[in-house]
């Protein structure tokens, strides 16, 4: 069986000095993290033709939105398509995002969708679901899949709802320290219940929120809470075939030093 690949997500501030930085650290695969807000500041062909040059594959583009705050005290009334206050223009703003990324060559859309309800009767869930329909359908016409990233919802709620949604181009890009950092679940439970719906995994480490913390504290791969060993081997046999991108959400020599010993710790395990 061919290894998993290692990748990384990088910003879309200076995309040539983020695709220097992967080819530094020998990768060749990786997420692009853009604001839909911003995307009328790019060539997205000249994207396309930059990781050509570089041989670097664009797995995913991360959808990110203004005005979402990541933790459990303003995240629910801010993230993603579950805000209210937000969904329409969201709405709107990620139909033209799929089209940017069609122009860009790349087949996966990966997004935090908000804190979804638990209950199915919930009002907010009730006409939730026929706008990440709506959304999908367009990645379907368009010839991509759509991947929720994980952690600020049950995984139970989350399976829930791609069920309710009811279309075949819908997977998971398994984030398993955000379980942690948000208190959702273990994410060795929530491989069981994903299973074949992860298409890609964040290699990224956490430590659980204290009583009085909105969010828990994202630390370097193997000093956190999240089995990797244990992860990678239950969702092998469930058939994940990768990538892992490594996830360092901090900048300058600390997070390159930290990513590459994030490389070496998970290599044993691929």
């Amino acid at each position: 069986m061919e290894k998993i690949k290692l990748g990384l997500i990088v910003g879309s501030k200076n995309i040539e000095e983020s695709f220097n930085k992967i080819k530094m650290l020998n990768l060749s695969i990786c997420q692009i993290g853009f604001l839909a807000e911003d995307i009328d500041n790019f060539d997205p062909f000249k994207i396309k033709k930059l990781a050509e040059n570089y041989n670097i594959e664009i797995f995913g583009v991360f959808m990110l939105f203004k005005g979402q705050i990541f933790n459990n005290k303003d995240g629910p009334e801010t993230m993603g398509f579950v805000a209210l206050k937000y969904r329409d223009e969201r709405l709107k703003l990620s139909l033209k995002f799929s089209d940017f990324v069609k122009e860009m060559g790349v087949k996966n859309i990966i997004c935090h969708v908000g804190f979804i309800p638990d209950d199915e009767e919930d009002p907010i869930y009730k006409s939730f679901i026929p706008v990440m329909r709506e959304v999908i359908k367009k990645c379907k016409e368009n010839e991509q899949n759509f991947l929720f990233e994980t952690g600020q919802e049950l995984p139970s709620t989350l399976k829930r709802t791609i069920i309710d949604i009811g279309m075949d181009n819908v997977g998971i890009n398994l984030d398993p320290a955000n379980l942690i950092l948000y208190g959702k679940a273990n994410p060795i439970d929530a491989v069981e219940i994903f299973g074949e719906y992860v298409k890609s995994m964040h290699g990224k480490d956490g430590l659980w929120p204290n009583r009085d913390e909105y969010l828990g504290k994202e630390v370097p791969i193997g000093q956190g809470m999240v089995n990797f060993p244990l992860i990678l081997r239950r969702l092998k046999k469930k058939g994940f075939t990768g990538p892992i991108i490594i996830e360092r959400e901090i900048s300058g020599e600390k997070q390159i030093e930290d990513i590459k010993r994030g490389i070496e710790y998970l290599k044993p395990y691929l």
